[in-house]
């Protein structure tokens, strides 16, 4: 019989551990995983030029994050190369027009977007708005949203990683699992826990179910 010894033991699971990719943690847990169609955010200024003066946001329905929905108005996305009619348009209200799509979006409307977390629009892309009152020249608002974790800081002591930390994320359940790599923590106390996927990403897995889920790899 084989006796191990310690340093033996730390081998096998340095080897299994580089072999799986990384370890899972805390182990059995997982993050829910949303799908994310391409949307618009708007500014005041610019939802009363594309549906009226005085017009803000009708809100439709509850959003996983709290406090933010899907909105009843809807716009079209025009470029020389193409368009997209009947574009969700996301509330609140924000400080900064930011358009929203996946890249295979971006290629068909000939916009180059850079893959950039909401709310950074470094490099973003131009397009026009067009509302059912009005048109917006949204220039640099487009991007390609990084994948990213919401979570709050209990979420992130519980799985021990910090905001802005790069992880990938194993997808399970789904017709292709998948493992997403340098998805980007988002730590705040307003947010819900959830990993958002552009619909590339999620295509790649065969499309998401309600019941997605994920596990964080470090």
């Amino acid at each position: 019989m084989h006796y191990y010894s310690e340093q033996d033991i730390r081998d096998i699971v340095a080897a299994v551990v580089a072999r799986e990719g990384g370890a899972s943690v805390p182990s059995g847990e997982k993050v829910p995983v949303e799908a994310s169609a391409r949307h618009v955010h708007l500014t005041a200024a610019d939802a009363e030029k594309l549906f009226g003066p005085g017009h803000g946001l009708t809100p439709k329905r509850d959003l996983s994050q709290p406090g933010q929905y899907l909105s009843e108005e809807r716009v079209k996305l025009v470029t020389a190369k193409g368009e997209f009619s009947n574009v969700a348009v996301l509330g609140p209200l924000r400080k900064e027009t930011q358009v929203e799509l996946s890249l295979t979006d971006a290629r068909a409307l000939g916009i180059s977007a850079p893959v950039n977390l909401s709310g950074d629009l470094t490099g973003a892309g131009d397009v026009v708005i067009v509302g059912p009152k009005g048109v917006v020249e949204a220039r640099g608002s487009v991007i390609a949203a990084r994948a990213h974790i919401h979570m709050t800081p209990e979420d992130a002591r519980r799985f021990a990683v910090h905001d802005g930390q790069k992880v990938s994320l194993k997808i399970e359940g789904t017709v292709r699992p998948v493992t997403v790599h340098d998805v980007v923590i988002r730590v705040d106390k307003s947010f819900a826990l959830a990993a958002h996927l552009d619909f590339d990403e999620a295509n790649a897995a065969g499309g998401l179910g309600k019941d997605a889920a994920g596990r964080i790899v470090k």
